[in-house]
């Protein structure tokens, strides 16, 4: 049997959805899966439209996360340039997402999520 991809989800991922329901239990109200600037061809794991913040909770393997990446042993020509790209990628956006007035905040799938939420409500209240 093969593998295939179709199981990595892009939305809806288990930290992604413990952020959410802790940022909501806090009385914040966000758009899932947005593009933050519609013309740009990004999309935001959590989007505050009036606040202007545009959150990513990147996953470890998928972003390269410098704590936890695991270089696969097989198809390492294929992976290590994907990998890069998305790193470059993430850079890119957040650098464009600036440039057009937008707090971007991004977090590591690992991370705590209630740590996450309260940096979150931080920067979209101004606390």
């Amino acid at each position: 049997m093969r593998k295939t991809m179709l199981g990595n989800r892009s939305r809806d991922t288990a930290p992604e959805l413990l952020v959410r329901r802790a940022v909501h239990a806090m009385g914040l109200r966000y758009r899932v899966a947005a593009r933050p600037v519609p013309e740009l061809r990004r999309t935001a794991d959590l989007v505050f439209t009036r606040a202007r913040v545009a959150v990513f909770i990147d996953g470890c393997y998928w972003h390269g996360c410098p704590e936890h990446y695991i270089e696969p042993k097989r198809n390492v020509d294929y992976w290590r340039p994907k990998i890069a790209r998305n790193r470059e990628r993430d850079l890119e956006t957040t650098a464009e997402l600036a440039q057009r007035g937008w707090r971007v905040l991004r977090f590591w799938s690992h991370e705590d999520p209630l740590v996450v939420a309260e940096a979150i409500r931080d920067t979209v209240t101004g606390r």
